[in-house]
């Protein structure tokens, strides 16, 4: 089993060096770091059309709500998702979240006070919101993230987002602007004595944008990543600013996920279950014969799940009697809370 037996991703830990930079990530960076940061995805409702947008087209203009991976259609249905990861903060994204504004507010606030105002909400929007919209939100999140199409940053300090970043910062949000790294992303310099922090998020290739990489001539780094090449290189021109922080494609999904997958795990993992480090799950299944079905039931209650054509149990237990069951045995390792299935090992 790849992530059972080996554990393929180990964590990054933070260096002297590196100290001084992760003490200047603004909290809801702090807080992805973790793995306990809730995906709130409120609407794939956008009226911008940027070309490198990575959203897949399941959810691309459908107003649609999901809770990390789980369509939800409540305030309490998110608030049980992130109560099953033991989230610390939520990061409301889209499309673009501010097109249904009383639904950010509403789902803010049931979850402030589901889980305290200690709950760090952090808002990427792609809009400069206006000093009505801004009122509006306080109270129920905690950091605006502003996303300025690339059109215009050469005059970015008279830009209706500058504006808006100004008027944030005096309400008393934490407020910064985070963008893809572009070829000019250095013209963003000029906002830095402004905002808390600038988040430039490596360029990522996916299915949708694809068509528009192609047009522009870029490719993918290497086979194993979604990166652009030459995307690192471009955020180096301006990363060394104490505000900047450059998050990279390989840490959003072998660090952030996995931790997140790991707390799911932990919390909704049965006592039979066994969690791996890359956040999976791991049990063994028998589709029983009769004398298998007897033998199992003789087990102590709650070892194991019967779904009546399989029987779900310890890997352990199915890999040790393998030998004397007569059905069908493997172990299998998905992802938590019934997810996908990663691979499923006959014995």
């Amino acid at each position: 089993m790849r992530a059972f037996r080996h554990g393929s991703v180990q964590g990054i830990g933070i260096s002297m060096r590196n100290r001084s930079r992760y003490e200047n990530l603004s909290q809801g960076c702090r807080i992805c770091h973790k793995g306990a940061t809730m995906v709130l995805f409120i609407t794939g409702v956008c009226r911008r059309t940027c070309w490198y947008c990575p959203l897949s087209g399941e959810r691309k203009g459908h107003d649609n709500i999901y809770a990390n991976e789980r369509q939800v259609q409540s305030p309490q249905e998110a608030i049980e998702v992130a109560r099953r990861m033991s989230a610390l903060g939520t990061s409301i994204t889209g499309g673009e979240p501010l097109e249904r504004l009383e639904r950010v507010v509403s789902y803010c606030h049931s979850l402030k006070k589901e889980f305290g105002k200690g709950h760090y909400i952090h808002l990427y929007t792609g809009i400069a919101p206006d000093n009505q919209t801004l009122n509006t939100l306080r109270g129920a999140i905690d950091e605006i993230r502003l996303h300025p199409p690339s059109e215009t940053w050469e005059c970015i300090t008279d830009s209706e987002y500058y504006k808006a970043a100004n008027a944030a910062k005096n309400l008393g949000f934490t407020t910064g602007f985070e963008v893809p790294s572009l070829p000019d992303i250095e013209l963003l310099e000029p906002v830095l004595p402004l905002v808390d922090f600038l988040n430039i998020n490596e360029l990522e290739w996916g299915g949708y944008n694809a068509a528009e990489m192609r047009k522009r001539g870029y490719i993918l780094e290497d086979g194993l990543h979604n990166a652009v090449l030459g995307a690192r290189e471009w955020a180096r021109k301006i990363s060394k600013e104490p505000k900047v922080h450059f998050c990279s494609s390989s840490f959003k999904d072998s660090v952030q996920l996995r931790r997140r997958l790991i707390r799911v795990a932990r919390n909704t993992a049965r006592p039979f279950d066994h969690v791996t480090r890359d956040g999976t799950v791991v049990y063994g299944s028998v589709e029983p014969s009769e004398h298998d079905r007897a033998w199992i039931q003789q087990l102590k209650a709650g070892s194991y799940e019967d779904y009546g054509d399989h029987i779900e149990l310890s890997w352990r237990v199915v890999k040790d009697n393998a030998e004397t069951l007569f059905g069908k045995c493997s172990i299998v390792e998905r992802y938590p809370e019934r997810g996908m299935v990663v691979e499923v090992t006959p014995i």
